[in-house]
């Protein structure tokens, strides 16, 4: 079987078309991402991701979502019930800390019980951008809050979660999204922090849970690193910050490349985010021009980025036998749900 190519793509629908199918089967992407609008009812949803895998021919194609709760919630009720955002597990956290830890944990664990179910084995969380006051409602209350011991408390409760749930985390949004003070699905941010600054705050969480397996990019520029490029496609970032300072050596993703903050042609970012030291291009929209703009600059797995991508593959460990409706009701007297 040829190698799988380095990027993770979206569909446009429901269930795939002719022409998705071939050029998955053609392009071979490492592994896809579900939106809301690809998510019906859990039957379609097991068909849908079954099909996506059965294009590449590989039953155990990571296949990714944003199930983080709050208003980041692709699935949602009545097909699983309504999650708090991150910033509720915060506020636990600083009333009473065993409390908080042990929510996150068995959020994760609950989120592994629903996604499993439907074949979805990676889940984008957790969010470990430390908020800064003022700053891009696009973080807000995704983020944990703004202590970087507290974000990296729930972060790692989170992860293990999902781990003990079979699932495998994504850390994000590398090296921090947290003093963003624009979004950057329509714009570019620019963050004009110290070094000291980042890397007590912002960088602590990531430095942490550098032994994750996987981590997406933040679209952000950190002047005081690389005054021209965001992190997601600057190599002295992730060379110097991400692999160096944080010592994160795991699979680095790309945030997509279909937001706003990256210039150029969808094929342009490709290549830059490759050039730039990222691992995989993420494209999330499913707009077939455009996936096929990023397939023409996106080479195959190679080197030190497929050893990282089979490192994942390895990294995947059966769910921890558990009692589901006693772990919900345990959350729910920890969190009642409004």
């Amino acid at each position: 079987m040829s190698p799988s190519k380095a990027m993770i793509l979206g569909c446009a629908g429901l269930a795939l078309t002719a022409d998705e199918i071939a050029l998955y089967r053609n392009e071979r992407p490492w592994g896809f991402i579900l939106f809301a609008r690809n998510l019906a009812e859990p039957q379609q949803i097991i068909d849908l991701v079954a099909s996506m895998r059965d294009a590449i021919g590989r039953p155990d194609a990571p296949v990714l979502i944003d199930q983080e709760g709050g208003r980041v919630q692709r699935i949602r009720p009545p097909h699983v019930q309504k999650y708090p955002a991150g910033a509720e597990l915060g506020a636990l956290f600083a009333a009473d800390k065993a409390a908080g830890l042990r929510a996150a944990w068995l959020m994760s664990r609950l989120h592994a019980f629903d996604l499993t179910k439907l074949g979805i084995n990676v889940n984008c969380l957790p969010v470990l951008d430390v908020l800064v006051e003022g700053a891009t409602p696009a973080i807000g209350n995704r983020s944990y809050g703004g202590d970087a011991a507290m974000v990296t408390a729930l972060g790692t409760a989170a992860s293990e979660g999902l781990k003990a749930g079979g699932m495998l985390p994504v850390m994000k949004h590398v090296p921090g999204h947290g003093r963003a003070m624009s979004d950057s699905h329509h714009d570019l941010p620019v963050v004009n922090a110290t070094r000291a600054e980042l890397e007590a705050q912002d960088f602590a969480p990531f430095r942490a849970l550098k032994d994750e397996v996987m981590a997406m990019s933040a679209h952000i520029v950190f002047t005081a690193i690389d005054a021209e490029r965001p992190a997601t496609t600057s190599r002295k970032v992730i060379e110097e910050v991400v692999r160096g300072s944080i010592g994160f050596d795991g699979l680095l993703l790309s945030d997509d490349s279909s937001m706003n903050a990256l210039k150029g042609t969808l094929g342009e970012r490709a290549a830059d985010i490759i050039a730039g030291g990222c691992d995989i291009v993420l494209h999330c929209n499913g707009v077939m021009d455009e996936m096929i703009q990023v397939v023409r600059e996106v080479p195959e797995l190679a080197g030190k980025s497929l050893q990282r991508a089979q490192a994942v593959q390895a990294a995947f460990r059966p769910a921890h036998g558990a009692s589901e409706e006693a772990l919900r009701a345990e959350f729910a007297a920890l969190v009642p749900v409004a």
